[in-house]
């Protein structure tokens, strides 16, 4: 089974990078996605901890936005980590999501929701990316909500009032960066629309066209509607269709390989870096 979008500690997920691997082994899984937020921080734990039997795509969730403020997540893959234009975005961005995180603490305040931005920092992992699920895990550890997913769907999703956008690049600077990396683009769940508003279906030519490799379309945030619009999507500009876990740990009800990319595919997107990068052992 291949699952190519998972996260850990590194980010926004709860399992470090070696349980993530441990229970990708355990699930038998044969080629797991390292998708970390804006960082590639965990890759080398999970490079450590990798055993025979498994092999590890290893890369980004790059955070991107569209001009009129759609929030769009482009999977960088297999791309050269030593791409210092590729790494200087990704930290701008992760320096951004500091003060994107106090606007929203303050709205939250302003309502007489007590949580404060060491609350939520306790949360963090050493040198993790920091992201919204970990101010809804403070506000679990609170109380203030049970769970991870009641807290996005009451106060941290895209079209909550408390939400607030962050610096990112825009999908087609996002998709080029990977490319000049020699890596391998492909959009995450695109019309997930319980995440907030989604991207144009017109949009896609122009991310075909800066490069855009593939489209996650199998995915839970999506329906099934939603799964077919974008097979034929796939088709009409011959890219590649994957379909992922998008796995964080506790807190969130995916579970890893609930979806997963046909070899086949993953054969054709790996052929579409510059380099052989898959890890294995």
């Amino acid at each position: 089974m291949i699952d190519l979008h998972t996260h850990s500690t590194a980010s926004d997920g709860t399992d470090t990078p070696s349980q993530l691997v441990n229970k990708a082994l355990a699930r038998c899984i044969t080629v797991l996605g390292l998708m970390d937020h804006d960082t590639v921080a965990g890759w080398d734990e999970a490079i450590a901890h990798l055993r025979p039997g498994l092999s590890l795509v290893l890369g980004s969730e790059i955070s991107a936005q569209t001009s009129d403020g759609i929030s769009v997540h482009m999977l960088g893959m297999l791309f050269n980590r030593e791409n210092s234009a590729l790494l200087e975005a990704l930290a701008k961005t992760r320096e951004s999501r500091f003060g994107r995180m106090e606007k929203i603490i303050s709205r939250l305040n302003e309502v007489g929701v007590e949580i404060s931005i060491e609350e939520v920092l306790a949360q963090l992992s050493d040198g993790a990316t920091l992201g919204r699920p970990h101010l809804a895990d403070a506000m679990v550890a609170k109380k203030i909500v049970k769970s991870r997913d009641e807290a996005f769907e009451t106060y941290l999703s895209n079209g909550s009032k408390f939400y607030v956008a962050h610096y990112a690049p825009t999908p087609e600077d996002a998709i080029r960066l990977i490319k000049e990396a020699g890596g391998v683009a492909v959009i995450a769940h695109p019309l997930a629309s319980l995440r907030g508003r989604i991207v144009s279906i017109d949009s896609f030519k122009s991310m075909v066209d800066a490069g855009l490799d593939g489209i996650e379309v199998s995915h839970r945030d999506q329906t099934p509607d939603a799964q077919e619009l974008l097979a034929k999507i796939v088709k009409q500009y011959g890219i590649i269709a994957t379909g992922s876990s998008d796995y964080h740990g506790t807190g969130k009800l995916n579970e890893l390989a609930e979806f997963t990319t046909k070899p086949e595919d993953f054969e054709k997107l790996e052929a579409r870096a510059n380099a052989r990068r898959v890890v294995r052992k």
